[in-house]
């Protein structure tokens, strides 16, 4: 059931204790919506927590100071920054069926939740998150714009992909207007990098092939490439715009295996090509030029699979 933001305000000001369930693989739009909101509920004095199936990485700290650990039942559950009841994750399965809100900017929604709340006009969960805090009438202070801007900075490359609006801009300025350090939070989300990074971007560099007469970029991350670096899950978080800055590539795609020997798969693409068009075809979704999805398979076959799907799309 489609619900407005006026009405999702009423929701978070009747009820008392909530659980916010964020996506695995956890990037700074989930969490900064997550964080966020759960921050601004608590200053309301509600109890809030949020949840997430993976390890939260240590550069993602920032957005919890201030958010107080709480321990209660929930008495109404909402996702942000997720579009299928699939990603939330081994832990957070056992929600799949109990969302109460889903809060999303994914055109590809499934619209699991009994109540939902999908703007694909905007380029993060945290721009519809500060909509909410203006409705509500949260005062966005220093804490809540450190977590809005991270959510909109990190879903928009730091500014530089095609879903960026002028609203992005004006919502990014307005942050910086509260005192931010705009400056050292990209620094920490897109320059800062680990020896163990470092090695599995080498190795992932060594990977890469070509398809569709050089219009395709593929590279891959192993279970046993990670075990040679030292590697973590957070060490292979952002390889996916890799691909597609090289000249002359229209899709770009990067191959992660998971632990249970499938492999997750991230499609960034040129504007002439929908991503989440491609991703559909093999059980996801996402944004038109970025979108993700998982396939079982091994290597070789995965990657026989995305070729023959991706071919159809750039001839």
């Amino acid at each position: 059931m489609k619900i407005t933001l006026e009405k999702i305000s009423d929701i978070l000001k009747e009820k008392d204790k909530f659980y916010i369930l964020t996506h695995q693989y956890p990037d700074g739009d989930t969490l900064g919506s997550a964080c966020a909101l759960a921050l601004a509920l608590q200053r309301l004095g509600k109890k809030a927590k949020v949840l997430c199936s993976d390890i939260i990485p240590k550069k993602y700290d920032l957005l919890f100071e201030g958010l107080k650990k709480q321990n209660f039942d929930p008495e109404y559950i909402i996702s942000v920054d997720v579009a299928d009841v699939q990603l939330l994750g081994n832990k957070l399965e056992k929600f799949a069926t109990k969302i109460d809100l889903s809060i999303d900017h994914h055109a590809s929604n499934k619209k699991f939740a009994m109540q939902q709340y999908t703007e694909p006009g905007s380029a993060a969960t945290a721009e519809i998150i500060y909509n909410l805090f203006k409705i509500m009438g949260v005062e966005i202070d220093t804490f809540l714009a450190k977590c809005i801007y991270t959510g909109i900075s990190t879903d928009t490359g730091c500014f530089r992909y095609a879903n960026a609006t002028p609203r992005s801009y004006r919502m990014a300025a307005d942050m910086l207007e509260k005192g931010i350090d705009a400056c050292e939070i990209n620094r920490i989300m897109f320059d800062m990098k680990s020896r163990e990074r470092l090695e599995i971007e080498r190795q992932v560099l060594d990977s890469m092939e070509f398809y569709c007469d050089n219009k395709c970029a593929m590279i891959y991350v192993t279970r046993d490439m990670m075990k040679k670096a030292k590697a973590t899950d957070t060490d292979v978080e952002g390889l996916a715009s890799i691909p597609r800055q090289i000249e002359g590539i229209l899709v770009g795609v990067t191959l992660r295996e998971k632990k249970d020997g499938s492999f997750k798969i991230s499609v960034r693409t040129d504007e002439k090509i929908n991503a989440s068009s491609i991703c559909e075809q093999l059980g996801g979704g996402g944004h038109v030029c970025a979108a993700g999805c998982s396939v079982d398979g091994d290597l070789n076959e995965v990657k026989r699979k995305l070729v023959s799907v991706i071919s159809s799309f750039i001839k």
